[in-house]
């Protein structure tokens, strides 16, 4: 009697340490994030838009997808004038696939009728966010003037109208009233992508997190923060293919 209570007791206590056993793996395993899905232990990006009250500012932006035959022009801009401590800034946009239809890029100073530049753009050779430098086109921003930019597609030269058409305003913060509102990030890091975004740069910050994804297109982190600040200014279908080049380069 007693050898069969001692079994049951002994048999009792090897259950009650398995189970207990088995809790503590599992802790363990969810406490270690996978490789194909590791976490980013980073805080959330937040945008700031300005607060004083800009007009609508992007024309284009809605990505309907890539089952059509037309490609599609996506200026990666809020809807309002973003702003840049920059005399020459890089201006970014999104191609749905390649195109062999002429690309032409347009710079307007909002007081001014003619356009302060137009010219032609060079055939990206591939889809994906693409880079103007206005560095290297020789222009430069006056600071706390509007500036409106368009690239566009011409599927017929004749017929402008048809024209497929994505751009967005810009605004230069003079560097020292921007000094002394707050603390400018001139770096550029992922720190730098959102300390601009919080203090509403929004042109700074986009045009560091796309230098660095240039730099190393397959660290899957800065998709992720660019994908971040595009859905804070609702530009969603362009955010969901930075994720799903994530998926595709096997991340």
């Amino acid at each position: 009697m007693r050898y069969a209570m001692r079994h049951v007791l002994i048999l009792g206590l090897s259950l009650l340490l398995i189970v207990a056993g088995v809790h503590v793996l599992d802790a363990a395993d969810k406490a270690i994030p996978s490789k194909a899905g590791q976490q980013d232990d980073s805080p959330p990006l937040i945008y700031t838009p300005p607060k004083k009250p800009t007009p609508r500012a992007r024309v284009g932006g809605t990505l309907r997808g890539t089952e059509g035959t037309e490609p599609e022009l996506v200026a990666l801009v809020p809807d309002h004038v973003g702003l840049t401590v920059k005399q020459t800034p890089t201006l970014n946009w999104y191609l749905s696939k390649p195109t062999t239809y002429p690309l032409r890029f347009t710079l307007n100073d909002t007081q001014k009728i003619a356009p302060l530049y137009e010219g032609s753009l060079p055939a990206p050779t591939e889809a994906g966010v693409q880079s103007i430098d206005l560095k290297h086109l020789g222009l430069t921003l006056e600071p706390n003037v509007q500036y409106r930019w368009f690239v566009s597609a011409s599927p017929n030269p004749e017929s402008p109208s048809r024209d497929i058409v994505a751009g967005g305003m810009i605004e230069r913060c003079e560097f020292n009233e921007c000094l002394t509102i707050t603390s400018v990030n001139l770096t550029c890091d992922r720190e730098s992508v959102r300390t601009n975004a919080l203090i509403g740069f929004w042109y700074d910050a986009m045009g560091c997190v796309c230098s660095l994804i240039e730099k190393d297109p397959k660290d899957p982190s800065l998709r992720r923060l660019r994908a971040a600040l595009l859905r804070q200014v609702g530009l969603n279908g362009v955010a969901d293919w930075d994720l799903r080049s994530i998926q595709t380069s096997g991340k």
